[in-house]
């Protein structure tokens, strides 16, 4: 919870308290590519750590959003892969969180961004709406943890490429925003429009019938689980007192 927390972290792994503490960590000392040599994973997590704001669930995410790595990394046709390594880092998150004695809500929260983390992986290639719905719904009330991890794994000197990523993730933020809009104005529309109205009624345009609008608006707000019978019934009730 420093405000650097770089320099502790990177004490706590080269004074071997980590093994005993958390193994996962110096764990990570590996090459996220020894065939090409790219970035060492530990210096990676610990980068990334140091770009979160102090808020204990989302720095322990970032602490153990990569601890999946080395038990997954495997060789394919001269590149390495880290198949399901979220899955596996997700497990291992909440098995040694829980053996520290943080909170179940923490244990639960840190070990399903982990799991999480890397669903955002292949948005700049194109999402439906659909897929949209589906990352928002997964995250739930993780939402805002996640994209703020997403934005934090981001540590490129590419400035193109840090700058790309930051442009997605807010594009997708406004889309998150756009289509729950849509969602909330679709659940208050009512199932009776004013056609439906005037056909049930036998009447014109007319204030009577923005009258009746205004009501189904407010019975649609205050019993949204009535279906369309329950609501024509209820709808000439009011009609019938109305004169």
């Amino acid at each position: 919870m420093a405000e650097d927390p770089a320099p502790p972290l990177w004490h706590l792994v080269d004074t071997g308290l980590a093994d005993e503490i958390v193994p996962e960590l110096p764990a990570l000392r590996l090459e996220q590519d020894p065939i090409h040599r790219h970035k060492d994973v530990l210096a990676h997590t610990i980068a990334v750590v140091a770009k979160t704001r102090a808020d204990l669930v989302l720095r322990l995410a970032t602490l153990f959003h990569d601890v999946g790595k080395p038990r997954t990394r495997s060789y394919e046709k001269g590149t390495v892969t880290f198949y399901h390594h979220e899955a596996v880092g997700a497990r291992m998150a909440r098995k040694r969180l829980a053996e520290l004695g943080y909170s179940e809500q923490v244990v639960d929260d840190v070990s399903e961004l982990v799991r999480l983390s890397g669903r955002f992986k292949g948005y700049a290639d194109g999402w439906s709406d659909a897929a949209v719905r589906r990352y928002a719904r997964e995250a739930g009330p993780l939402l805002g943890y996640l994209n703020e991890l997403v934005r934090a794994d981001c540590t490129t000197r590419n400035r193109q490429k840090a700058d790309d990523l930051q442009h997605h993730v807010d594009e997708l933020e406004a889309r998150i925003a756009r289509l729950a809009e849509e969602e909330r104005r679709a659940a208050e529309r009512p199932l009776i429009d004013g056609n439906d109205v005037m056909d049930r009624y036998g009447v014109g345009p007319g204030p009577e019938v923005g009258a009746a609008l205004k009501f189904l608006l407010e019975l649609k707000r205050a019993e949204p689980d009535l279906d369309r019978a329950a609501t024509e019934a209820r709808l000439d009730v009011w009609w019938a007192e109305k004169g």
